[in-house]
């Protein structure tokens, strides 16, 4: 393995831990609880699809005329991760994305779907980001973490972006989570089953092969500069920083509903 990449996992192996082991896992008891997590969870896989356009309009020519830009190495590897993320497949083979796969378990779920709803229309009217949070009232913890993606977007670093994409989102579903929702699902199919689907896909797609595409892509990106890698490092600990105060938000909405019941 790149000895870059072996010294980074290495560093932010403590923050990948707390996020594997959060406590908000074993808090997932209800169908009520995990609406909860979709709810907040939304915003990150919404912003996840804005950082994978980010990286291929700054890998990739994505204007007219079309000019070769860039490594071809590096413009095949987030190529084909767009792919995989942006036309996906449901469970009936119809073309999806992953963002619209996740809503449409959330509506199976029950989980309310009008806060990212409202958000993305008004973001897309308005291109202000604090009036959609506003008008859609996204919670704290979701505007927070979204806000540091857009940060990292608009430092026009595509190696920062590369590595909190590749660092920051990947293979970070645990097995507890995966028990919990095995379960839920063997109680309620009805209700889980699309979003059994979407992380089972997650894992064979996202977790896997687009795992290992995104490292060979941060590599390419950061090459043998330390200072790059120093800096991708910085960013992406600050990155499951956010994951691990998202889930923080999430594990204070589901105590506070169970405590007021």
């Amino acid at each position: 393995m790149n000895p870059h990449i072996q010294k980074l996992q290495q560093s932010i192996a403590p923050y990948r831990d707390a996020i594997i082991h959060h406590k908000v896992y074993q808090h997932i008891n209800s169908l009520e609880d995990l609406n909860s997590f979709m709810q907040y969870h939304i915003y990150a896989v919404w912003d996840f699809m804005s950082i994978l356009k980010t990286l291929q309009n700054n890998l990739t020519c994505t204007s007219v005329p079309w000019f070769p830009k860039g490594s071809a190495a590096t413009r095949h590897l987030i190529n084909e991760i767009v792919v995989g993320e942006e036309s996906d497949v449901d469970a009936d083979g119809n073309r999806i994305s992953h963002f619209e796969l996740y809503l449409t378990a959330m509506e199976q779920c029950g989980a309310d779907t009008a806060s990212i709803k409202t958000f993305t229309k008004t973001l897309s009217e308005t291109s202000d980001f604090n009036t959609a949070y506003s008008t859609a009232n996204t919670p704290n913890a979701a505007r927070a973490f979204v806000d540091f993606t857009f940060k990292i977007i608009h430092s026009r670093k595509d190696y920062l972006q590369a590595a909190i994409f590749t660092f920051g989102r990947e293979d970070l579903i645990p097995g507890m989570f995966l028990s919990i929702i095995n379960d839920l699902y063997q109680k309620l199919p009805d209700s889980i089953s699309l979003f059994k689907y979407y992380l089972d896909r997650h894992i064979e797609i996202d977790g896997d092969h687009h795992s290992h595409l995104a490292l060979q892509m941060t590599a390419n990106l950061c090459g043998d500069d330390e200072v790059l890698w120093k800096e991708a490092e910085a960013a992406t600990i600050a990155s499951l920083e956010r994951r691990i105060a998202l889930w923080d938000g999430v594990y204070e909405e589901i105590m506070q509903r169970k405590e007021s019941i």
